[in-house]
């Protein structure tokens, strides 16, 4: 896929891994990328660093009438990037581990669902494009302290795959990326400061997949070490054609 000149989705877009994929994608030449945040305010620091190439628009993945709006005013859009999503601490036993369960399936699976309904028609349209899920190691491996965070992205994960299946049919690229600990807030809150990678790995990956139309991107150290053990199965399971009835 040649990204110059496409125009692109990226929520989450202000910040940590988001920022990241915007500046990265900004430097491969797309044509305008639509900054999707809660609050279109927080991406004019992106507007005063690349001009009117960013386009603020507003996009809660816990409102589906935002993304509804959103897919109407962004029609020409030929890449979507759902980065958006959140994380708690919360381990098997924890009180409020079935609220933390349901606030982070809303955000990071339900979130998934919408943006994928809502601009995979808009993708068809103009063409096929591509649809890319920020996902994570925690989409393979569970970290107790972070319990429901990892059910959660397991299940964007298996949804992503669903999706890959479906929109091959539109000749829409699906990509599943999936960090290890990067350095951001979310990082900060767990506790992995010591070990984050830089944000600008995820960019470069992402652009990578994108290019070379890989499924899986597998962006820094302990991702890639994931990666390569979890190889073989993805080649001869995940990515392999379906299986004719």
């Amino acid at each position: 896929m040649d990204i110059k000149d496409k125009v692109v989705l990226v929520t989450g877009a202000n910040r940590g891994i988001g920022k990241a994929i915007t500046e990265a994608l900004i430097t491969k030449g797309v044509a305008k990328l639509y900054a999707a945040v809660r609050d279109p305010a927080s991406a004019q620091a992106l507007v005063g660093a690349f001009g009117d190439k960013i386009v603020p628009l507003e996009i809660d993945l816990s409102k589906p009438e935002t993304i509804t709006a959103a897919a109407s005013a962004a029609p020409d859009v030929d890449i979507v990037v759902n980065n958006a999503g959140v994380l708690t601490e919360t381990n098997p036993f924890a009180e409020n581990l079935i609220e933390s369960l349901s606030y982070e399936m809303e955000i990071n699976v339900h979130g998934l669902v919408r943006m994928a309904q809502a601009f995979a028609p808009i993708l068809k349209t103009n063409g096929g494009g591509a649809f890319v899920q920020l996902n994570s190691v925690a989409s393979f491996l569970s970290f107790a302290g972070f319990s429901t965070y990892c059910a959660s992205k397991a299940a964007a994960y298996s949804m992503t795959q669903a999706l890959r299946s479906t929109l091959m049919e539109q000749g829409t690229l699906v990509i599943s990326v999936h960090p290890g600990p990067i350095a951001t807030d979310m990082a900060d809150t767990a506790g992995l400061t010591e070990i984050a990678e830089p944000a600008s790995l995820v960019g470069d990956s992402l652009v990578d997949a994108l290019e070379k139309e890989y499924f899986h991107a597998f962006p820094d150290t302990m991702a890639k070490q994931l990666g390569a053990a979890y190889a073989s199965f993805a080649e001869n399971v995940i990515e392999a054609p379906p299986v004719e009835d």
